[in-house]
């Protein structure tokens, strides 16, 4: 199997998925912030994750990979060397200085791009027909910066594995909570799509020695669909759990986001839900509540959105947003999606207010 070269925008979460694609012997090059160029050429890609059947954490180190990974700044990236572009960013952050204008050039150089972010691409929305893509642009910080891509050269891919940057440790290394899989809808074309089940299988081979000899295989693979909409099954869970983590009292854990009223948790689910049937989605592509429901069992920090937000950020991923505009479309309104993206709105406010102060 050939190997093939990615380059990933975003070097958080993007290192779970570029260390396991130097595993399977592909060359990665992650973009990202000087100080984190600095510790992944340095030291690796560290990433922690369990393994079923075995105690404690498995740690991969990307040195001892039979691919490479490495790490560089925007500026000085030549997108047309590489056979893919992981887009692995918050969706905000493709609007700074520098990775705005090399997401223009991932589009002049029309090479085939794959979001990993729970927000998905302006662009990729193009390929839902019925879709009036331009009432959407609200949600975005700023939809601009989506408009050179094609969307014939992109697709989606749910990061639904769970992740953090334990806070003690060094940037390099990355902890997977939960060890769920990427689920990635084809592109619209048969060779790209042929690429990414190249990738696929190559994820799926990787037998792994953790230093005691032995050869595992290590939970997170790549999975790719024909349904486009697979990827938007994250919508309900985000709407359920990880955006009702934000409450006019403050934060609280996806676990009493979803398990405090379950009720009330499946009512918002399963309103999502709907919204994505009448987009086209069928049974099949979506998640049951009650796997959502057990994943939220073990996630006992607020989600990485609500922390944001109540951090101080100027701005965070606005799938609330989107779901909202998504739903009018099709005469939907959910007073409980409403408050949510009023509470967010207001909080906002008073961030971006008093980072001016």
């Amino acid at each position: 199997m050939r190997s093939h070269r990615v380059l990933i925008m975003g070097a958080s979460y993007g290192s779970l998925l570029g260390a396991k694609l130097a595993l399977a012997g592909h060359h990665v090059n992650l973009v990202c912030l000087p100080a984190e160029v600095e510790a992944f050429n340095r030291d690796g890609a560290r990433v922690r994750l369990p393994v079923r059947g075995r105690d404690g954490l498995v740690e991969i180190d990307s040195r001892r990979a039979s691919g490479s990974l490495k790490a560089e700044g925007p500026a000085t990236i030549d997108p047309a060397g590489y056979d893919l572009v992981g887009l692995a960013m918050q969706e905000p952050q493709y609007r700074s200085p520098g990775v705005r204008e090399l997401l223009a050039r991932v589009g002049e150089a029309r090479v085939p791009c794959m979001s990993i972010m729970n927000m998905p691409p302006l662009t990729y929305l193009r390929r839902i027909r019925g879709l009036d893509v331009d009432a959407c642009r609200g949600a975005y910080a700023d939809p601009a910066v989506w408009d050179p891509l094609d969307p014939a050269l992109l697709t989606l891919c749910s990061p639904d594995a769970q992740a953090f940057r334990p806070p003690e440790e060094p940037v390099n290394v990355l902890q997977v909570r939960l060890p769920t899989n990427f689920k990635a809808a084809r592109f619209a074309g048969d060779a790209h799509t042929l690429m990414l089940r190249e990738l696929e299988a190559s994820i799926d081979a990787i037998r792994f020695d953790p230093g005691d000899g032995s050869r595992i295989e290590l939970p997170v693979k790549l999975r790719v669909h024909e349904s486009i909409f697979v990827p938007l099954a994250k919508w309900a869970m985000l709407m359920a759990g990880n955006y009702r983590c934000i409450t006019r009292a403050g934060m609280r854990p996806i676990r009493d986001a979803v398990h405090g009223d379950l009720a009330a948790s499946r009512a918002m689910y399963d309103w999502v839900v709907d919204v994505c049937t009448t987009l086209g989605a069928a049974a099949s592509d979506l998640v049951p509540f009650e796997k959502c429901a057990a994943a939220a069992n073990g996630l006992l920090s607020p989600s990485s959105a609500a922390r944001a937000l109540y951090g101080g950020a100027a701005n965070i991923e606005r799938v609330d947003r989107l779901v909202q505009a998504v739903a009018a479309q099709q005469g939907k309104r959910s007073p409980v999606l409403d408050e949510i993206v009023e509470l967010v709105d207001a909080q906002l406010e008073r961030n971006r207010a008093a980072a001016s102060a």
